[in-house]
């Protein structure tokens, strides 16, 4: 017999024939009510017993946290928050749980906080919480694709292990099969990398977007979708040292076919998670509601969960230059009265989150596009502008995130582009496929870089990035 989801059952009509469930019991009450879990919806199924009989040794082993096999029929419920529920004829103990143990983990029935529920990550998924998350996550990571796919992109696995640093930042991680305690060294005592596995430095990834720009210069319209690292020591709700980088690029596409392709992209996304994670989005919500409610009202969402992703799909994104940017915040009352922590006195300032969420949230009160950055706050491969000191950038501003996805219209002059690269000290010899593809047909191409845990922090609601992945990587934290 073909053994159905939970979810699948809950959308059922009740039928004579017998049903076959696995799950994990939420609750038991009465020696009657299984609350049963599989993970396929945020909604238990509830298993009804007549234990008087029921072998009793198997009642005892109904515990939570225990895995089941259920077998009965499907009725419709006589109680409220289903529709249906399944009268238990046969229960079969897959996997016990011993109820002491239970209790000194977060599947006990108590609430606990996020950090108790991040030192148990292992168990995490097993709580509402988490399981609408990860859920909404999966449904998020199958949108983009869908996106990109239905809009003629091609999906570019790009090198995990590289020798370039393409943020120029340095904040990588190394790659290398070493003896850390006794490397071989150089003539100059320098570690030699040339005995180590690829002969050369290798580091982690930051970002897939050069090999991107090549693939990109001939398919067209390419993505990338994959893990990507950054050695920071950022102990912030914002920033994880392993997650993943959603990145197109097209060719034959200015920095305005770029804000369109992102805020189309962002709303389709959205709007995808708003039709397919009904239930979950619902669950979220209530929770962030009641997790505000100790809050004081002026740190309070001014609209809820489902509101806000409401109003990203159905209003046009803001786009505002960075001069401008600068202007308004100059002038802003948090400024003159020093409330921000970094104080905007000047052009070319670089923008803090405190001053990305004041334009969002304050000032504009929506999604906002900043463009044209100073160039010397910006990488290198960014297209200079013909007034010499700003490159044609851009990046998406969301509320309670602040930067959500950054790009821009690459450099596509060969003679620029070397003269940026040595203004920077970037290594010619480094880079030397990169500048090549400029010399064979070169032309105006763009591209941008989504983190995709932000992503699904904005559409979960959730404050700290470390729970929006399953298992965060942060400084001082790679356990699990």
């Amino acid at each position: 017999m073909q053994q159905l989801s939970i979810l699948d059952l809950l959308q059922s009509d009740p039928s004579p024939n017998e049903v076959i469930i696995n799950g994990w019991v939420r609750a038991f009450r009465s020696n009657r009510f299984i609350a049963l879990n599989d993970g396929s919806t945020i909604n238990n199924i509830q298993c009804v017993i007549d234990f008087e009989n029921f072998d009793e040794e198997i009642l005892k082993k109904i515990t939570v946290g225990a895995a089941l096999n259920i077998a009965g029929i499907l009725v419709e419920s006589k109680g409220q928050g289903q529709s249906v529920e399944i009268q238990v004829s046969k229960v079969t103990i897959l996997g016990e749980a011993d109820p002491e143990e239970v209790k000194l983990t977060i599947l006990s029935p108590k609430r606990h906080s996020l950090e108790k529920l991040r030192e148990q990550a292992h168990l995490r998924i097993r709580t509402n919480t988490f399981s609408a998350i990860m859920r909404t996550r999966s449904k998020l990571s199958f949108a983009v694709h869908e996106y990109f796919q239905k809009n003629g992109f091609n999906y570019l696995h790009s090198p995990i292990i590289t020798g370039s640093d393409a943020e120029g930042a340095g904040e990588m991680f190394r790659v290398t099969t070493l003896d850390p305690k006794n490397p071989p060294l150089d003539e100059e005592g320098n570690v030699d990398y040339k005995k180590d596995f690829f002969e050369k430095e290798t580091n982690l990834t930051v970002s897939g977007q050069l090999e991107g720009e090549t693939y990109a210069m001939g398919l067209g319209k390419i993505y990338t979708f994959g893990p990507t690292f950054r050695a920071e020591n950022s102990n912030t709700s914002r920033h994880l040292a392993e997650f993943w980088m959603i990145e197109p690029e097209m060719a034959f596409c200015d920095l305005d076919g770029n804000m369109d392709l992102a805020e189309d992209f962002i709303k389709y996304v959205v709007d995808y998670a708003l039709k397919n994670c009904k239930d979950d989005l619902a669950f979220l919500e209530n929770r962030l509601l009641q997790e505000e409610k100790g809050k004081p009202q002026i740190e309070r969402s001014e609209m809820a969960l489902q509101e806000k992703l409401q109003f990203i799909t159905e209003n046009n994104f803001k786009r505002v230059s960075y001069t401008e940017a600068i202007d308004i915040l100059k002038n802003c009352k948090p400024n003159k009265k020093k409330k921000f922590k970094y104080i905007i006195e000047e052009w070319g300032a670089d923008l803090q989150s405190e001053h990305e969420r004041y334009l969002v949230e304050k000032h504009f009160k929506c999604p906002v596009i900043l463009f044209d950055y100073p160039a010397n706050i910006k990488a290198f491969y960014m297209r200079l502008n013909d007034d010499g000191k700003t490159v044609r950038a851009m990046d998406v501003l969301f509320p309670g995130i602040g930067e959500i996805a950054g790009g821009s219209q690459r450099e596509e002059r060969y003679d620029i582009l070397r003269q940026k690269m040595a203004e920077l000290n970037i290594d010619e010899e480094e880079l030397d496929w990169y500048l090549d593809l400029r010399k064979y047909g070169t032309a105006v191409h763009s591209g941008f870089g989504l983190g995709f845990e932000r992503m699904v922090q904005f559409v979960t609601g959730m404050g700290n990035i470390r729970d929006v992945i399953p298992y965060p990587r942060f400084p001082g934290s790679a356990s699990f």
